[in-house]
């Protein structure tokens, strides 16, 4: 991420045609195009829908401690859209925005499609802002930023209380002469939008301003070991917990796998993380199915080629094949890092990241300042589609070799509580979720409860209530039709009741 500062039946078949008809009349206008498959995105349980106002005029108000679904539109090419949300703050707490935009499978994306997020005050003022795009690999997978406002006597601006302005925009790739002949515009869908806000208290004494010095201790060895499965989740909400250890999961091509991680004050973060090999027809912990096409016979133009640095002359692989991204625990970008792939094994490791102190947020370099409060850090783990495509479908296999080290350290004093309560720091509940796996898709309870995602049941509620605000929105014309299906169901409920009563 980028920081910047027939009778009966003929009866009921023309009323479910007029019913077509209301859907296709309300449904067309508003809804543009549709993403070709539902990114499998577990919302949580919890989630709050809010829709973005074009202006911050009447915009939505955002609450500390709460997670919110709403949605973007496609700008159209070379162009911007920005939504506008509202935040009321006091004058004491850090508060930190993410977003995280989720194109469909299959859809196209561009090299700078992606989305920023920025914190404004009432005169237009930008606080904070970063962003997020999809870059060399050109993969649809969840992308997330984050923007923050931050309080205390050492900040000029934004620290007073008031009212504040959250800016989401998403951004299309335009089209030029540098642009290859395979390029395809993105396609012109509208994102899901997750939008989580935390705050964290003031201290209740003052603390140095300066990060401290950068420990040159280089990258831990990764643990070693037998694996251990443990299945990741699809969003952060249902990320699977992780001690340190060695795991085992899988992820098929295109889709995305989150976990969490409970590091603690002083703690250090580290994690190298193995894709399978495979030969298109499939081996234990590799690539199953037969051989794909070869490299951009798809006409993607995204990430397939020919000869890879470094590899034997002539074999197919995929530049930035698995992208794998850091997370704090407000879900604000750390560090990613990317992997090309050939069909045999790859590792990739997360560069050294400092203890978990509260001065790193003074560090100039943000995977620096990011490492900022103890909690649950996030990893995701994208594989690009083009994998199946080029090496054959089915799940590739992972190896996760996660490190906690360092010396526990006492935290801050904070003069107030977190929201969510415990966001800033790790409790012997939370070490028992590490070591017992919580959370996943497939969970029911904790804070790594599964949330229904797009294409479960909270999706079908939300896709239900927005069919009603487009059917109540659709106008007189369109009423009209509605009264005339209802006057069709009314009819054949008329004439079964009569035919009930010749029958007596």
């Amino acid at each position: 991420m980028t920081r910047h500062r027939a009778g009966r039946r003929t009866v009921a078949g023309a009323g479910a045609a007029l019913l077509g008809a209301v859907w296709c009349a309300t449904a067309l206008p508003g809804t543009g195009h549709a993403a070709e498959t539902p990114q499998p995105y577990a919302f949580a349980d919890d989630v709050r829908t809010v829709v973005g106002t074009p202006s911050s005029t009447g915009s939505r108000a955002l609450t500390p401690g709460s997670t919110y679904r709403s949605s973007i539109k496609h700008p159209g090419v070379g162009g911007t859209t920005q939504l506008y949300y509202r935040l009321e703050l006091g004058a004491k707490d850090n508060v930190y925005v993410s977003a995280t935009a989720l194109p469909g499978l299959g859809s196209d994306v561009g090299f700078a499609d992606g989305i920023q997020v920025s914190v404004e005050d009432a005169n237009g003022f930008d606080c904070d802002s970063g962003s997020a795009r999809f870059g060399a690999s050109r993969s649809p997978r969840p992308l997330t930023a984050s923007a923050l406002r931050a309080a205390g006597p050492e900040e000029s601006r934004c620290a007073a209380a008031g009212t504040y302005y959250v800016v989401v925009e998403r951004t299309a790739s335009s089209r030029s002469s540098m642009s290859s002949a395979t390029d395809k515009p993105s396609t012109p869908e509208s994102w899901d939008l997750e939008l989580h806000v935390t705050s964290e208290p003031g201290l209740a004494r003052r603390s140095a301003t300066t990060p401290p010095p950068t420990e040159d201790s280089g990258t831990p060895s990764p643990p070693a070991g037998p694996v251990r499965p443990r299945a990741g989740g699809s969003s952060f909400s249902t990320a699977k917990a992780l001690d340190q250890g060695v795991w085992g999961d899988r992820v098929e091509p295109g889709r995305t796998r989150y976990y969490r991680v409970p590091v603690d004050w002083g703690q250090r973060l580290s994690a190298t993380i193995e894709v399978g090999g495979g030969r298109g027809g499939g081996i234990p912990g590799g690539i199953g199915g037969s051989s794909g096409s070869s490299g951009g016979s798809d006409g993607s133009g995204r990430s397939s080629g020919a000869g890879a640095g470094g590899g034997s002359g002539g074999r197919e692989y995929v530049t930035s094949a698995l992208v794998v991204s850091v997370f704090n625990p407000a879900r604000g970008p750390v560090d990613d890092m990317d992997t090309a792939y050939d069909g045999r094994q790859k590792s990739t490791a997360l560069p050294p990241l400092p203890p978990v102190a509260y001065e790193n947020r003074y560090a100039p370099i943000d995977r620096l300042a990011g490492v900022r409060f103890a909690g649950w850090y996030y990893l995701a783990v994208s594989l690009d589609p083009d994998v199946g495509a080029l090496f054959g479908e089915g799940g590739v296999g992972l190896t996760l070799r996660v490190g906690v080290s360092g010396q526990r350290r006492t935290g801050p004093a904070y003069a107030g509580a977190a929201r969510p309560a415990d966001a800033f720091g790790v409790t012997e509940r939370d070490e028992a979720a590490a070591r017992g796996g919580a959370g996943g898709d497939d969970a029911s309870d904790g804070p790594g409860a599964r949330g229904a995602g797009r294409g479960g049941s909270a999706a079908a509620g939300a896709n239900g209530d927005e069919a009603m605000k487009v059917l109540a929105a659709a106008g007189i014309g369109t009423g009209t039709v509605l009264v005339a299906v209802l006057g069709v169901w009314t009819l054949v409920g008329r004439r079964r009741a009569a035919g009930r009563r010749a029958s007596v």
